[in-house]
């Protein structure tokens, strides 16, 4: 199960607009006594990463029984994180300062989907 990113992950995804503003859908799954390391990254990111690089978390809440979706397909939790651009994305989890708390991110994520999005009417370069 996807967790972490790997391989050269960003590649496609600065193609597309690097400069244009970016939010960040977020679909975490918890692995065992995850949520308090989770919460430990949300602080560390909130501190010391976020402000650096624009960051807002848009969203985030729990994840509720799913009305349409098939067996497995339920969330712990949901967020939505606007960044600056895709460029600025880029830049964050390169910095030292993201990379020293990423730890906390794995060992609280059983599984993840970390997906952009693109406004409705925005067309793909």
């Amino acid at each position: 199960m996807a967790v972490t990113a790997e391989g050269d992950f960003l590649a496609g995804f600065l193609a597309d607009d690097p400069d244009q503003p970016v939010v960040m859908l977020n679909l975490l799954r918890f692995a065992e006594g995850g949520r308090a390391y989770y919460q430990q990254y949300s602080k560390a990111f909130a501190e010391t990463v976020a402000p650096r690089y624009g960051v807002e978390v848009v969203y985030a809440g729990d994840g509720g029984d799913p009305l349409i979706a098939q067996a497995g397909q339920q969330w712990d939790a949901v967020l939505l994180v606007r960044y600056l651009s895709r460029h600025a994305f880029s830049q964050m989890v390169a910095d030292p300062a993201y990379r020293r708390i990423t730890h906390l991110r794995t060992k609280a994520l059983s599984e993840a989907v970390l997906q952009p999005t693109r406004p409705w009417g925005q067309r793909r370069r």
